[in-house]
């Protein structure tokens, strides 16, 4: 007689699944010391260890209540632990019997026996062994994987058809996630394919690939769970973004879907799910997301976690935002955090990003004092301050420093160095900087032969740069993905583009998949050209291989569509970035607006002031007036490049009082207006022959603290003439 179980929750954290207490009344079950075959094989249960342990031919489940198993939670009292202690199992009879015998699970008019006494000496058999069980055959290191998953999911089917278990679709979950955590992800989705998929399964399969980062297969899948009617949960987002934060493939955009849907199903958020998408906006370069749910979590009277506050100290700092890093860091040690090596170089890192050199060194004395020793990175840091400031022989003195702390400087020190070199233009100190680094003693690795390609290819030294990528071949290092992109953009961008194609095919060739990154670059590449049909095609390869377009992809596709003239080319991929789940920034919109100025203009010095050319002029104002409208709406600010563009395209259309519109909303946003407004403005009011307002125009100018230039000059001069001219006529 066994107490019937509760039901079972739809949701269940792997690592601990739900157990609920079985009695043990009886038992059937024969006890033995000498355990019989199975291929070689013992599958036993004692009380003599707390290890799962497995081999080619072996598997033993053993438990004790005083180390549970990471993965396996007990809700037994202790009557039952006792009970349980006492008894040794022995599987090896079932195993035998569903190895060997034509076993099926189909319900049957009569039955075998032999199968009748093998599960009735089962009956007593607790679930949270069964559940080991099932553990031990899917996770198992055995050559023969698929046999062991056969006999496992044979297992579930004969505890189902004898009603041996409670809960069989938390069964076939823990064989999932069991066989997920192996990395055995493809079995996984064979086994979940065998019955329909329950919240249980689908909450197995989306940690499953979320392990292993496979976030297209768990994504599809919350979204086919929430086409099946059912509610995914917290965690499963968690999964996800801790995946995502994991190889730093986070992206902000994504994080805003994500959570978009946690509000649409209104899933409570708990307080690991809100520091893990801090954690993510953090390390996707959106601080200041982070900040808002960071002032979420402290409102609602939570914590957030020390790492999750590292994290955003992190972010401010590669973004030089001195002031919040600095907030953030007094908050660490206000709540009783003795700030380590990691907090000080994120703080660090700000200063040396705002080139704030004192307070660089400041952070590196405050350290020493409170006795955290500086490790690489804080002396990386440091040498960065000294490169940007030109003081090169203060980075040598911290070299030497290094040396004496017994800290030695690698290859990411001297690439920083070189780095620094490459932002001020000396790509020469390329050679000394390498020089040094072999009287260092230290071996360049791929990251600083990346940085020194790049360096050479910045300043059109291809011949350099393939030389720089031979050398780092006949040493032996094999180039990555960026090593192939940072040829390639060199080549696209010194006019090489027939060798960057070649790049292109070459790397493939070798065995290396181009990235999202590798995309933007040759789509970019092949606009500047006018080669739409290979763009489109290169677009379906993308997707098709399974790289998804991102911000950087939509944005190069609306600057060469809009570049081009092919506006509704440029509007077509906008509206696929928002059904995409991302949002248009500014810059596109910008480009745009620009671009359609730029059109105007060029329709007015190619074709003069023409019947057609002045309705295409017309046609090409109203669209830059309905992106800008559009930008308006989705709350982003125009940029003074735009404007200006815009003003222009108005002056070239004669429509002067549409020009000083846009002046009017600059003053109305903040956003001064520079000499190239007034200029245009003063062009707008000559072409409509308006010329007694241009000196008011001029005056403004300088009132508004802008110097007049040349252009400035000229425009005014050319409407006195022209007032000069008419009073004498």
């Amino acid at each position: 007689m066994s107490v019937l179980p509760p039901p079972v929750p739809t949701r269940f954290r792997f690592a601990s699944p739900p157990i609920t207490r079985h009695h043990v009344i009886s038992q059937h079950l024969p006890v033995t010391s000498t355990a019989t075959s199975l291929n070689n094989s013992n599958t036993t249960l004692n009380n003599s260890n707390t290890t799962l342990s497995s081999s080619p031919s072996t598997y033993n489940i053993n438990y004790n209540n005083n180390n549970q198993n990471e993965d396996l939670e007990f809700d037994c009292d202790e009557d039952d632990l006792r009970s349980l202690q006492k008894r040794r199992y022995d599987f090896t009879p079932l195993l035998e019997f569903l190895s060997n015998s034509e076993y099926s699970s189909v319900p049957q008019t009569s039955l075998d026996s032999t199968e009748f006494l093998l599960a009735e000496s089962y009956r007593a058999v607790p679930g949270p062994l069964w559940h080991s069980l099932l553990k031990s055959l899917s996770s198992s290191s055995n050559i023969n994987i698929n046999t062991n998953i056969n006999i496992a999911y044979a297992v579930v089917s004969w505890l189902q058809k004898h009603n041996l278990c409670f809960s069989y679709e938390l069964l076939y979950s823990i064989l999932i996630h069991a066989l997920g955590k192996s990395d055995k992800l493809y079995e996984a989705f064979l086994l979940s394919q065998r019955q329909t998929l329950t919240p249980l399964t689908y909450n197995a399969l989306i940690g499953a690939c979320a392990r292993n980062n496979d976030l297209d297969k768990a994504l599809n899948l919350m979204s086919r769970m929430r086409q099946d009617g059912y509610q995914s949960d917290f965690i499963n987002y968690s999964f996800i973004i801790q995946s995502l934060t994991r190889n730093n493939t986070i992206d902000s955009s994504l994080l805003d879907k994500l959570y978009a849907e946690i509000q649409f199903d209104k899933i409570e958020l708990d307080s690991q799910l809100l520091n893990d998408i801090i954690v993510g906006y953090a390390k996707s370069g959106d601080p200041s997301r982070a900040l808002n749910f960071l002032a979420m979590v402290q409102g609602s009277g939570l914590s957030a976690k020390t790492s999750t506050l590292v994290a955003i100290l992190s972010s401010l700092g590669n973004l030089g935002r001195i002031a919040e890093a600095e907030a953030i860091f007094e908050e660490l040690k206000e709540n009783g955090f003795k700030p380590r090596g990691r907090a000080y170089n994120a703080l660090l890192k700000g200063y040396v990003k705002a080139g704030a050199l004192k307070d660089a060194e400041f952070v590196v004395s405050e350290m020493e004092k409170t006795g955290v020793s500086p490790d690489e990175h804080t002396y990386s840091l440091l040498i960065d301050a000294y490169t940007n400031a030109g003081r090169w022989e203060s980075a040598r003195i911290v070299l030497k420093e290094m040396e004496a702390s017994d800290v030695q400087p690698n290859s990411y020190v001297f690439s920083r160095i070189l780095a620094s070199y490459r932002d001020r233009g000396e790509w020469q100190m390329s050679f000394q900087v390498l020089r040094e680094m072999k009287n260092s003693g230290v071996r360049p690795d791929r990251h600083f032969y990346n940085v020194m390609i790049d360096t050479f290819g910045k300043y059109n030294c291809l011949d350099h740069a393939m030389a720089t990528f031979d050398r780092m071949l006949s040493e032996g290092i094999q180039p990555d993905i960026v090593t192939w992109n940072t040829l390639i953009d060199c080549h696209n961008k010194c006019g090489r583009r027939d060798r960057a194609e070649e790049l292109f095919e070459e790397m493939q060739d070798k065995g290396y998949f181009p990235c999202v990154t590798t995309y933007n670059i040759m789509i970019n590449s092949l606009g500047e050209q006018e080669r739409w049909d290979d763009v489109k095609g290169l677009l379906t390869k993308m997707k098709s291989h399974g790289c998804l377009p991102n911000v950087v992809t939509y944005t190069t596709l609306v600057d060469i569509y809009g570049q081009s003239g092919r506006f509704n080319d440029a509007i077509e991929c906008l509206e696929d970035m928002k059904t995409a789940g991302m949002n248009p920034s500014s810059t596109m919109y910008n480009a745009l607006i620009n671009a359609y100025a730029q059109r105007v203009s060029n329709l007015h010095i190619c074709h003069g002031p023409t019947v057609l050319t002045v309705h295409m002029r017309a046609g090409m104002s109203d669209q830059a007036v309905n992106a800008f409208r559009v930008m308006k709406a989705d709350g982003l600010k125009p940029s003074l490049l735009a404007l200006n563009a815009l003003i222009n395209a108005f002056s070239e259309d004669r429509r002067d009082a549409e020009a000083f519109s846009v002046l009017e909303y600059m003053k109305e946003i903040d956003l001064k207006p520079d000499v190239v407004t007034y200029t245009t403005l003063m062009k707008a009011l000559i072409k409509v022959e308006q010329y007694h307002k241009v000196p008011a125009v001029y005056e403004e100018m300088i009132g508004s603290g802008c110097t007049p230039d040349r252009k400035a000059r000229a425009m005014l001069r050319s409407a006195l003439r022209y007032m000069k001219q008419s009073l004498k006529s």
